[in-house]
Protein backbone atom coordinates (compact mmCIF):
# COMPACT_ATOMS: atom_id res chain seq x y z
CA UNK A 1 0.00 0.00 0.00
CA UNK A 2 0.86 3.74 -0.55
CA UNK A 3 2.79 4.68 2.75
CA UNK A 4 1.57 7.27 4.85
CA UNK A 5 3.63 9.74 6.59
CA UNK A 6 2.37 13.69 6.60
CA UNK A 7 -0.38 14.46 4.19
CA UNK A 8 -1.81 17.98 3.69
CA UNK A 9 -5.05 17.90 1.92
CA UNK A 10 -8.56 19.48 1.81
CA UNK A 11 -10.99 18.84 4.21
CA UNK A 12 -14.69 18.14 4.10
CA UNK A 13 -17.53 17.60 6.25
CA UNK A 14 -19.69 15.39 6.54
CA UNK A 15 -21.42 16.18 10.30
CA UNK A 16 -23.20 12.75 11.07
CA UNK A 17 -22.59 10.44 13.58
CA UNK A 18 -22.96 6.84 13.47
CA UNK A 19 -22.17 6.29 10.05
CA UNK A 20 -22.72 3.02 9.15
CA UNK A 21 -20.75 0.99 6.04
CA UNK A 22 -23.94 0.65 4.29
CA UNK A 23 -24.01 4.47 3.91
CA UNK A 24 -20.49 4.21 2.71
CA UNK A 25 -21.15 1.77 0.34
CA UNK A 26 -24.38 0.51 -0.44
CA UNK A 27 -24.47 -2.99 -1.02
CA UNK A 28 -25.43 -3.15 -4.16
CA UNK A 29 -22.54 -1.80 -5.21
CA UNK A 30 -20.41 -5.12 -3.55
CA UNK A 31 -20.47 -7.27 -6.84
CA UNK A 32 -16.59 -5.97 -7.72
CA UNK A 33 -13.75 -8.34 -6.26
CA UNK A 34 -11.25 -5.50 -6.41
CA UNK A 35 -9.96 -2.77 -4.82
CA UNK A 36 -10.64 -0.24 -7.45
CA UNK A 37 -13.80 1.34 -8.91
CA UNK A 38 -15.97 2.15 -5.13
CA UNK A 39 -15.08 5.51 -5.59
CA UNK A 40 -18.20 6.54 -7.52
CA UNK A 41 -20.63 5.14 -5.18
CA UNK A 42 -19.39 6.65 -2.04
CA UNK A 43 -22.45 7.22 0.19
CA UNK A 44 -24.15 6.57 -3.20
CA UNK A 45 -27.92 7.12 -1.18
CA UNK A 46 -26.79 10.65 0.24
CA UNK A 47 -25.37 12.10 -2.45
CA UNK A 48 -28.74 11.66 -4.57
CA UNK A 49 -32.14 13.00 -4.37
CA UNK A 50 -35.32 10.08 -4.29
CA UNK A 51 -35.36 11.02 -7.96
CA UNK A 52 -31.72 10.13 -8.63
CA UNK A 53 -30.51 13.38 -8.98
CA UNK A 54 -27.66 14.58 -7.62
CA UNK A 55 -28.21 16.55 -4.24
CA UNK A 56 -26.38 20.19 -4.11
CA UNK A 57 -26.87 20.02 -0.15
CA UNK A 58 -24.35 17.06 -0.02
CA UNK A 59 -20.72 18.31 1.06
CA UNK A 60 -18.96 16.19 -1.61
CA UNK A 61 -21.59 17.18 -4.33
CA UNK A 62 -20.55 20.14 -3.84
CA UNK A 63 -17.41 22.61 -5.77
CA UNK A 64 -15.43 23.81 -2.25
CA UNK A 65 -14.77 20.22 -1.74
CA UNK A 66 -13.81 19.14 -4.97
CA UNK A 67 -10.37 17.18 -4.28
CA UNK A 68 -10.72 16.40 -1.21
CA UNK A 69 -8.37 13.84 0.27
CA UNK A 70 -9.61 14.39 4.21
CA UNK A 71 -13.07 13.87 5.80
CA UNK A 72 -14.06 15.36 9.09
CA UNK A 73 -17.16 13.85 10.58
CA UNK A 74 -19.52 12.13 13.36
CA UNK A 75 -18.63 9.73 16.39
CA UNK A 76 -18.80 5.77 15.58
CA UNK A 77 -18.10 6.28 11.63
CA UNK A 78 -18.13 2.45 10.17
CA UNK A 79 -20.54 1.06 12.58
CA UNK A 80 -22.48 -2.02 11.06
CA UNK A 81 -21.00 -4.31 9.25
CA UNK A 82 -16.96 -5.63 8.92
CA UNK A 83 -17.44 -4.83 4.81
CA UNK A 84 -13.60 -3.75 3.52
CA UNK A 85 -15.09 -2.61 0.85
CA UNK A 86 -15.89 0.47 2.89
CA UNK A 87 -12.15 1.62 2.95
CA UNK A 88 -11.85 0.59 -0.54
CA UNK A 89 -14.16 3.18 -1.28
CA UNK A 90 -13.16 6.02 0.50
CA UNK A 91 -9.45 5.65 -0.71
CA UNK A 92 -10.70 5.06 -3.93
CA UNK A 93 -12.71 8.60 -3.70
CA UNK A 94 -9.28 10.11 -3.01
CA UNK A 95 -9.18 10.25 0.98
CA UNK A 96 -5.87 9.33 2.55
CA UNK A 97 -7.31 10.18 6.04
CA UNK A 98 -10.50 10.26 8.18
CA UNK A 99 -10.76 12.41 11.27
CA UNK A 100 -13.44 11.61 13.88
CA UNK A 101 -14.11 11.33 17.61
CA UNK A 102 -14.39 7.94 17.72
CA UNK A 103 -14.70 4.72 14.93
CA UNK A 104 -15.96 1.06 15.07
CA UNK A 105 -12.88 -1.12 15.91
CA UNK A 106 -13.52 -2.94 13.02
CA UNK A 107 -13.94 -0.35 10.35
CA UNK A 108 -10.59 1.58 11.67
CA UNK A 109 -8.53 -1.70 11.57
CA UNK A 110 -9.60 -2.41 8.03
CA UNK A 111 -8.72 1.33 7.63
CA UNK A 112 -5.21 0.78 8.70
CA UNK A 113 -4.33 -2.34 6.63
CA UNK A 114 -5.88 -0.62 3.78
CA UNK A 115 -3.19 2.92 4.07
CA UNK A 116 -6.43 5.13 5.19
CA UNK A 117 -5.26 6.80 7.98
CA UNK A 118 -8.50 6.28 11.15
CA UNK A 119 -7.85 10.04 13.17
CA UNK A 120 -9.26 10.22 16.61
CA UNK A 121 -9.76 13.71 18.18
CA UNK A 122 -11.57 15.63 20.86
CA UNK A 123 -14.85 16.13 20.54
CA UNK A 124 -14.00 19.92 20.88
CA UNK A 125 -11.39 19.53 17.97
CA UNK A 126 -13.60 17.86 16.06
CA UNK A 127 -16.47 21.03 16.25
CA UNK A 128 -13.38 23.21 15.81
CA UNK A 129 -12.49 21.69 12.51
CA UNK A 130 -16.25 21.26 10.92
CA UNK A 131 -16.45 24.71 11.64
CA UNK A 132 -13.51 25.84 9.72
CA UNK A 133 -13.92 22.78 6.53
CA UNK A 134 -17.40 25.14 6.47
CA UNK A 135 -16.71 28.52 6.96
CA UNK A 136 -13.02 28.87 5.05
CA UNK A 137 -12.74 28.18 1.26
CA UNK A 138 -9.97 25.95 0.51
CA UNK A 139 -9.43 24.59 4.07
CA UNK A 140 -6.58 22.28 4.91
CA UNK A 141 -5.26 19.95 7.29
CA UNK A 142 -2.04 18.54 7.32
CA UNK A 143 -1.97 14.84 9.21
CA UNK A 144 1.64 14.44 10.16
CA UNK A 145 1.66 10.51 11.56
CA UNK A 146 5.56 10.88 12.10
CA UNK A 147 4.45 13.41 15.22
CA UNK A 148 1.11 12.26 15.44
CA UNK A 149 -0.14 15.39 15.60
CA UNK A 150 -2.58 17.07 12.92
CA UNK A 151 -2.17 20.49 12.42
CA UNK A 152 -3.67 23.72 10.45
CA UNK A 153 -2.51 27.65 8.92
CA UNK A 154 -5.45 28.91 11.43
CA UNK A 155 -3.20 27.62 14.69
CA UNK A 156 -4.87 24.56 15.18
CA UNK A 157 -2.65 21.60 16.72
CA UNK A 158 -4.38 18.26 17.87
CA UNK A 159 -2.19 15.46 19.06
CA UNK A 160 -3.74 11.71 17.92
CA UNK A 161 -3.48 8.55 19.65
CA UNK A 162 -2.42 5.44 17.34
CA UNK A 163 -0.50 1.83 18.10
CA UNK A 164 3.07 1.98 17.47
CA UNK A 165 2.49 -0.89 15.06
CA UNK A 166 -0.05 0.38 13.23
CA UNK A 167 1.77 3.49 12.80
CA UNK A 168 4.96 1.63 11.49
CA UNK A 169 2.67 -0.67 8.82
CA UNK A 170 1.73 2.88 7.78
CA UNK A 171 4.19 4.75 7.60
CA UNK A 172 6.45 1.77 5.59
CA UNK A 173 3.39 1.19 3.50
CA UNK A 174 2.97 -2.24 4.38
CA UNK A 175 -0.05 -4.28 4.53
CA UNK A 176 -0.62 -8.15 5.87
CA UNK A 177 1.06 -9.09 2.83
CA UNK A 178 3.81 -7.00 2.90
CA UNK A 179 4.74 -7.77 6.49
CA UNK A 180 4.62 -11.48 5.43
CA UNK A 181 6.82 -10.66 2.62
CA UNK A 182 9.28 -9.50 4.81
CA UNK A 183 10.27 -12.92 5.76
CA UNK A 184 9.80 -14.48 2.42
CA UNK A 185 13.63 -15.96 2.78
CA UNK A 186 12.99 -17.66 6.15
CA UNK A 187 8.91 -19.02 4.55
CA UNK A 188 11.32 -20.72 1.33
CA UNK A 189 14.22 -22.20 3.71
CA UNK A 190 11.44 -23.83 5.74
CA UNK A 191 9.65 -24.73 2.64
CA UNK A 192 12.47 -26.59 1.55
CA UNK A 193 13.76 -27.96 4.75
CA UNK A 194 10.41 -29.24 4.82
CA UNK A 195 10.41 -30.86 1.37
CA UNK A 196 13.30 -33.07 2.17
Amino acid sequence: MIPFRIHTGLVAPLDRANVDTDQIIPKQFLKRIERSGFGEFLFYDWRRLPNGEVDPSFPLNQSKYNGTSILITGKNFGCGSSREHAPWALSDYGFRAIIAPSFADIFANNCLKNGLLPVVLEEQEVATIFQRARELNGYQLTVDLERRVVIDRENFLASFPINDFQRECLMAGLDDVGLTLRHDADITAYERHRGH
